[in-house]
């Protein structure tokens, strides 16, 4: 039976986007349908933490119902496996909520569908269920207001990388386009700084850790970062040193 057809029996499940930290930057759609939800999901650390959930908790003030929530557990490794092994348990979980007719609202930093963890479990839902996303602002533009420095501008070009492709990769990225947002850089922070010496472009490049939140890190000068791993929540964003704006 086809999604469409079983959604007239079963609840929706909706990705939120609670954008990068600034829990103002959560839309009115977004605010409305975590209060409203039956089940709220959310991914959480070992210790049941998560970042999501708490973008989003001064939304949870304003729920007057009883929610049950659904918390992902998703272990910090390297091994993808592992974190398959998550999603298919949270899916499960999802869908035993939605057979019963209650929507499920699944929190996701940032945009849900943009290096966002929803789309596992979209992808493992969708064809069983109605799915439908509200859009988050993502850590990229959140990056852009953050620096006051537009990420592009007329003909220039733009490219999105992950500090988890290969250094080749990176270093094509930097050397044909104009603008590049490298996301994730985390642990890859020393092949990143490496590849902004490689390519002639540390005087481009700015880092910006936790944006949006109390701590909030924003560094102008890379060639003083130190080249040793740094947060998970943490990108570069490249710009032309000069650019024509007329």
């Amino acid at each position: 039976m086809s999604a469409v057809e079983t959604s007239q029996k079963t609840g929706r499940f909706i990705g939120v986007g609670v954008g990068p930290g600034d829990p103002e930057l959560i839309t009115l759609k977004a605010l409305r349908l975590i209060q409203g939800a039956s089940v709220v999901s959310y991914l959480a650390n070992d210790e049941g933490g998560s970042q999501a959930k708490t973008i989003a908790s001064e939304a949870f003030a304003g729920v007057t119902h009883a929610q049950n929530e659904i918390a992902i557990v998703m272990p910090m490794s390297t091994d993808r496996s592992l974190a398959n092994a998550a999603y298919d348990n949270g899916a499960k979980a999802i869908a035993n909520e939605l057979s019963q007719g209650k929507d499920v609202v699944f929190l996701c930093e940032g945009d849900p569908l943009f290096f966002g963890s929803f789309a596992y479990l979209l992808e493992r839902l969708e064809g069983e269920f109605h799915c439908q996303v509200v859009p988050g602002v993502s850590s990229i533009n959140a990056a852009s207001s953050a620096l006051n420095h537009p990420l592009t501008v007329l003909k220039e070009s733009f490219a999105v990388v992950s500090g988890r492709h290969t250094a080749q990769q990176i270093d094509t990225a930097l050397e044909q386009h104009d603008s590049v947002v490298i996301m994730k850089a985390g642990r890859a922070r020393p092949r990143i700084l490496m590849a902004l010496r490689k390519t002639n472009r540390m005087q481009d490049a700015k880092y910006l850790e936790y944006i949006g939140r109390d701590n909030e890190r924003i560094v102008r000068d890379v060639s003083t970062l130190e080249d040793k791993a740094g947060p998970y929540f943490s990108l570069f964003v490249v710009t032309k040193s000069e650019r024509g704006t007329r």
